[in-house]
């Protein structure tokens, strides 16, 4: 039986003891990546209460998270309300002017992360455990062929949030998706389908090389579809993919996914496949947070960046520029054009002995990659 009031007598009771402040408002991708923070920071700081700051519409994949108490975005109101609360830490994870300036809304006694410099603009770490994920901003040759590191142990040692645990994404359905997942699968899986192959086949348009063509996704699907009959084949993406993936299924038996019904549905549909063949996107981050097997490819950014938790292969171009983290690419031949699809199939194989085995289980070891000389 529910108290009447909320104090020190109710068996229930549990009042925050500090208040924590998270900053990031970078890629949709990278804030779900930034979930994996979450237990860390209830590790360390465990009667908290957590409050994010993102950009729309990235608060929409945060809201009714059972640890983030409170998700405000950077317009006018949402900062106005910002500035009535004051924290004991502050977490500043992009490294941006806009993120730093979210911190002169509020009052924060202690910031982790990044900071600016208030002349200059320059960001700079805001402690020194920050300053080797400041470096790889700087350095290519460290960001591109010397760092081992995954994104998610940087963010850990830069926050000062302990020993790297490898904590998994933390985005879970609420109950009603949970309900939709369930009826969205098995309308997937038609008669003699047993299983879904999802493809996420768009990316933001910041990075637009992160994407395979149209002629190879078709490519694929023949090549899988003949390997895999007994597959449902499912498109994936957001709205700027409607007329691609109308492309791409033109002709084909796959099942496109409603595109224009807004990030949560999007994600009930990632995590409706058994195995989701992806580019660095958004579509692949959130196939991690389901805790999808993931066929994952590499052109312009970093494999070694990304943890797929030893449920998928990274596949990486055979580009000899790649990574590059160009926005735009002027070279005849891209780094996407040099993608193996056998690598691709092999992959999937291995993906879907993983998915029917249960998956492996979180170890310490790097995601699998595929060598370049595949046999």
């Amino acid at each position: 039986m529910k108290s009447q009031t909320c104090d020190s007598q109710c068996a229930s009771f549990d009042a925050p003891k500090m208040s924590v402040l998270i900053v990031h408002l970078g890629a949709l991708g990278a804030v779900v990546r930034s979930t994996s923070l979450l237990k860390a920071i209830k590790r360390k700081y465990p009667s908290s209460m957590i409050t994010w700051v993102t950009d729309a519409p990235a608060h929409v994949l945060l809201q009714n998270h059972p640890v983030i108490d409170r998700v405000l975005t950077t317009k006018e109101a949402d900062l106005l309300q910002l500035g009535a609360l004051q924290f004991d830490v502050g977490m500043v994870i992009d490294k941006s002017l806009k993120a730093v300036g979210v911190l002169r809304h509020t009052q924060v006694d202690q910031i982790f992360g990044f900071m600016a410099n208030p002349v200059t603009g320059a960001i700079v770490p805001a402690t020194p455990a920050a300053e080797e994920l400041w470096e790889l901003g700087l350095n290519n040759q460290k960001k591109f062929f010397e760092n081992k590191k995954p994104e998610t142990q940087l963010m850990i040692e830069a926050l000062e949030l302990g020993p790297f645990k490898r904590d998994p994404y933390w985005l879970p359905l609420s109950e009603s998706e949970n309900a939709e997942l369930h009826f969205r699968r098995q309308s997937f899986l038609t008669v003699g389908k047993k299983w879904v192959l999802g493809f996420n086949t768009g990316c933001s348009t910041v990075i637009a090389a992160k994407k395979l063509t149209v002629e190879f996704h078709r490519l694929m699907i023949k090549s899988l579809q003949s390997r895999y009959p007994e597959a449902q084949l499912v498109l994936l993406g957001g709205p700027e993919d409607t007329e691609r993936n109308a492309e791409i299924a033109k002709g084909l038996s796959v099942i496109s996914t409603a595109t224009q019904s807004g990030l949560r549905d999007g994600l009930i549909s990632v995590a409706a496949c058994d195995v989701v063949i992806t580019g660095d996107s958004l579509g692949m981050h959130m196939a991690i947070s389901q805790g999808k097997q993931v066929v994952a490819w590499f052109g312009p950014t970093c494999a070694h960046e990304i943890d797929l938790y030893d449920r998928g292969v990274s596949i990486l171009s055979k580009s000899p520029c790649s990574p590059c983290w160009k926005r735009a690419c002027e070279k005849s031949i891209m780094c996407y054009d040099q993608v193996s699809l056998q690598e691709i199939v092999h992959a999937v194989e291995s993906c879907r002995t993983n998915s029917l085995s249960g998956g492996l289980a979180f170890g310490n070891s790097a995601p699998k990659t595929l060598s370049s000389d595949l046999a």
